[in-house]
């Protein structure tokens, strides 16, 4: 009876281990897209009247959790019942990473490159702000569906090799980071010109102002690292998964570097594809 006992506990033991290092693993590959994700929504929750900040994060988060609840077991079913589907959502994924990156520094060119989210903000009245937040909300958590796909996939992608409660552990830890920890540090970034309006009061001035203009340079920081990231992310997908693509790295040249080449211009390519069809579109509804 003890020795089945202790056999018991070592075998929890190694499981523990075994879901350790897989956990690490599954969050080091994900990282860039957590980072992403943590830009898309720090910009998705500003703009907001001060008091519903925080309501606004908290509705995000609760949005992100039921989508973590949708996608994570539709994901274990496909590990175990079909596998080979997996690359090829990770692809799809890929490619709208790369598409979003690269739209993004396309529009940033364009003269014409003030957001919707500005111009949302400039129409706002007391009589419509609510219904706006409203929809502001939903296309946050739509945007974090998205997100949460690739996220999961990824990390999924990573342990598929291991026995499936350790993918179920694995992969749960780093959906639950990519909810708790990600909006966790969106409401400390949107607070933190409260925080400096709170040390001018207490007569800190130079430490308020610098905290005050700290917030917007945060998130502009953190959209470009997240272009950036879905570009390098999207590559990667791409270089690993596809074997035409994989065949064409080159061993001298350092893998990000291509990564980031790759993503770039497979993403222009589906931003000048898109904007083609949208072209063809209206030439279309005019005839």
């Amino acid at each position: 009876m003890a020795t089945g006992i202790f056999a018991l506990l070592d075998d929890i033991a190694l499981l523990a281990d075994d879901v350790a290092v897989s956990t690490k693993i599954a969050t080091q590959k994900t990282a860039a897209i957590l980072g992403d994700d943590l830009a898309v929504n720090a910009q998705k929750a500003t703009g907001f009247e001060q008091h519903r900040e925080l309501k606004v994060i908290w509705a995000i988060t609760k949005g992100s959790l039921l989508n973590k609840a949708i996608i994570l077991p539709i994901s274990f079913l496909l590990s175990i019942f079909a596998p080979w589907i997996i690359p090829y959502i990770l692809i799809l994924g890929g490619l709208y990473l790369l598409y979003e990156g690269a739209e993004k520094i396309v529009h940033s060119f364009s003269k014409h490159s003030s957001s919707e989210h500005e111009k949302e903000l400039l129409k706002s009245t007391e009589d419509n702000i609510l219904e706006l937040e409203e929809g502001k909300i939903k296309a946050a958590i739509r945007t974090d569906f998205i997100l949460s796909i690739e996220i999961i996939i990824l990390a999924l992608g990573t342990v598929l090799d291991r026995s499936l409660a350790v993918q179920v552990a694995a992969t749960t830890f780093v959906a639950l980071v990519a909810t708790f920890g990600v909006y966790g540090l969106v409401a400390l970034i949107v607070r933190l010109d409260n925080i400096g309006f709170w040390c001018i009061e207490k007569q800190r001035i130079k430490c308020g102002n610098f905290l005050v203009s700290l917030m917007p340079k945060i998130i502009k920081t953190l959209g470009y690292i997240g272009t950036v990231a879905m570009l390098l992310v999207g590559g990667g997908i791409l270089a690993h998964n596809v074997e035409f693509i994989h065949h064409l790295m080159i061993e001298s040249i350092p893998s990000l570097l291509q990564e980031l080449f790759i993503g770039l211009f497979v993403g222009l390519i589906l931003v000048a594809i898109f904007e083609l069809i949208t072209m063809v579109k209206r030439g279309t509804s005019k005839a």
